[in-house]
């Protein structure tokens, strides 16, 4: 039976008020998340409204969520009040497009997937709010699933309007950033080929370079990892039985025809039955590739970078990390210049995202006494121990203990393209800015 959608944003305003009301645990549990949550973006109120929302599905008070607590406290509720609540643990934030508009109906898509949602819109939504969306708009919101076919706007939503591709791949970017948890909220297994790349990255870089840990002049290593990553990019490919051309791996991911297709369009550019068998075998795996990583400039041009790799963490680059690891090693801590340069370097590398908690767990096993003396100094702390508060001082600075899916795992075929073209539209821009500038002065 179809769910009526009043009724349903009727049981989500119940639910948010439940949250807003509780007290204890609760509370708690909201207020720790809404902080972690501010500390990485900002609309306003927008802002506060979407935290509030994702975390009724996303938060959690021990091993219980809000949703769970509130179908506790509320008994009375019928069984079909129930089963629509209890599906809103789907619910999922997303970057989504809107491509079709019928009424009260939209079709849209999830830029992170491309997936696409019949969405239904409700009276929470104010018809002037609803006038303003067009075909092409890029909204960030929460949907939650109404019934079997169709979702609803769960959320406040966010307005990014009709973007061009650099500004919508730096959306995507700003989406990554801020919601890590829901990158590939709707498509767990490309959540786990995810995962997969960055062990298999990390196995070749092991195998390429011979360690996990090293440091090298920062234009040798820009050379070495653009070699490591065409190497990897020759090997997936042959093991999809295809050469370094990558043609017929991308007829295959951006065309969504059917394998019958495919076969007709691969057997008119001359390619054998078997290669073509080998390559729709793999055509998951074709359909994840990993991104070209740009070393920044100021890797690029360092003296020396320190590269730490881990098959969960991924590659962590640091310019110039001997000054602080050769600090560490020998401090003469009685020299003013030694411990103001070392409050510093610590300072540096507890806002630095790149040294994130991993490398501060090195830091801490190869220079446990040097590290304790200058973060007592850092702190104020006389009594600060690293066992007992590094955790807590990493965690201010954002720096937790879990993973996030580091830049180096592969994504979606449809991503990897949009950043592409995005940097060649961008780039394109700045030689045409450069010619522009150039001619002006010949004029004068």
């Amino acid at each position: 039976m179809p769910t009526n959608i009043e009724t349903a944003i009727q049981l989500k305003q119940k639910l948010v008020d439940f949250v807003y009301d509780s007290e204890g645990d609760l509370a708690i549990a909201l207020e720790t998340y809404a902080a972690q949550k501010a500390t990485r973006n900002s609309y306003g109120i927008k802002q506060q409204n979407l935290n509030v929302d994702l975390f009724v599905s996303d938060g959690k008070v021990g091993d219980r969520t809000p949703i769970d607590l509130f179908l506790e406290e509320n008994s009375d509720l019928d069984p079909e009040e129930v089963r629509v609540i209890r599906q809103w643990n789907d619910n999922f934030i997303g970057l989504f497009e809107v491509k079709s508009i019928q009424g009260d109906r939209f079709e849209m898509m999830n830029w992170l997937t491309a997936k696409t949602y019949k969405v239904r819109s409700h009276s929470g939504i104010s018809d002037k709010e609803k006038s303003r969306w067009q075909p092409g708009e890029i909204i960030l919101t929460i949907l939650a699933p109404l019934d079997d076919t169709e979702w609803f706007f769960f959320s406040d939503r966010v307005i990014k309007g009709r973007l061009s591709q650099p500004k919508l791949a730096v959306a995507v970017g700003e989406f990554r950033d801020n919601y890590p948890d829901f990158l590939y909220a709707d498509a767990p297994e490309k959540l786990e080929q995810a995962w997969e790349s960055v062990a298999v990255y990390h196995r070749e870089f092991v195998n390429y370079f011979g360690d996990d840990n090293l440091t090298l002049p920062g234009y040798k290593l820009n050379q070495k990892i653009g070699e490591l990553q065409q190497q990897m990019s020759d090997k997936k490919l042959a093991e999809a039985g295809l050469d370094s051309d990558k043609s017929l791996s991308e007829i295959l991911s951006e065309s969504g025809t059917d394998e019958a297709e495919f076969s007709e369009t691969a057997a008119d550019l001359g390619v054998d039955t078997q290669t073509v068998d080998k390559i729709i075998a793999n055509k998951d795996k074709l359909s994840m590739v990993t991104p070209k990583v740009d070393l920044p400039p100021e890797i690029k041009q360092a003296e020396n970078v320190t590269v730490f790799s881990h098959p969960k963490w991924g590659q962590m680059f640091l310019p110039n990390f001997n000054n602080f690891t050769d600090l560490l090693a020998a401090p003469d801590w009685n020299n003013p210049e030694v411990k103001t340069k070392g409050l510093a370097l610590a300072n540096k590398y507890l806002e630095q995202s790149e040294a994130n908690y991993y490398v501060w767990q090195q830091l801490k096993q190869k220079y446990p006494e040097a590290l304790t003396t200058l973060l007592q100094e850092y702190t104020e702390k006389n009594d600060f121990n690293l066992d007992e508060n590094l955790n807590d001082l990493l965690f201010k600075y954002n720096k937790t203990s879990i993973p996030e899916l580091p830049v180096i795992a592969s994504v979606p075929l449809h991503l990897n393209n949009l950043f592409e073209s995005a940097v060649a539209r961008v780039q394109k821009n700045k030689s045409k800015g450069k010619k522009k500038k150039k001619q002006k002065g010949f004029l004068r």
